[in-house]
């Protein structure tokens, strides 16, 4: 088993930054993809940004020059470096890990909240 918490998300202006991080304990296997992924009320689940333990990243349109995501291998911690935050991007931010090598369930966080006023 996989645990997932996640941390960092609050209120902030638009405009403002805020750093989401997720740290995986328990059975962590190796080579991995850790993302985060964003659900809106009413709006279904969408990617946002992963990474592997080769820290190969991919991000979402809709993110790409504001949100870096990285990971500590050693720390088994991903982060996601939030900068200019917009209203749109309020949403409950979970975190996922997955193995790359084969077909395996997929973990997950238990979400935290980044609301964005305007």
């Amino acid at each position: 088993q996989v645990q997932l918490a996640e941390s960092g998300g609050g209120l902030v202006q638009a405009g403002g930054s805020l750093r989401l991080s997720c740290a995986a304990s328990g059975s962590v296997f190796r080579p991995n993809a850790m993302g985060w992924y964003r659900q809106a009320p009413g709006k279904q689940r969408e990617l946002v940004a992963t990474i592997t333990t080769g820290r190969s990243t991919n991000y979402a349109d809709s993110v790409k020059g504001r949100f870096t995501i990285s990971r500590d291998n050693a720390k088994n911690t991903m982060y996601l470096q939030m900068n200019g935050l917009k209203p749109e991007d309020t949403a409950v931010y979970y975190c996922n890990l997955r193995s790359i090598v084969t077909i395996a369930n997929s973990y997950w966080g238990q979400g935290t909240q980044v609301t964005v006023s305007s």
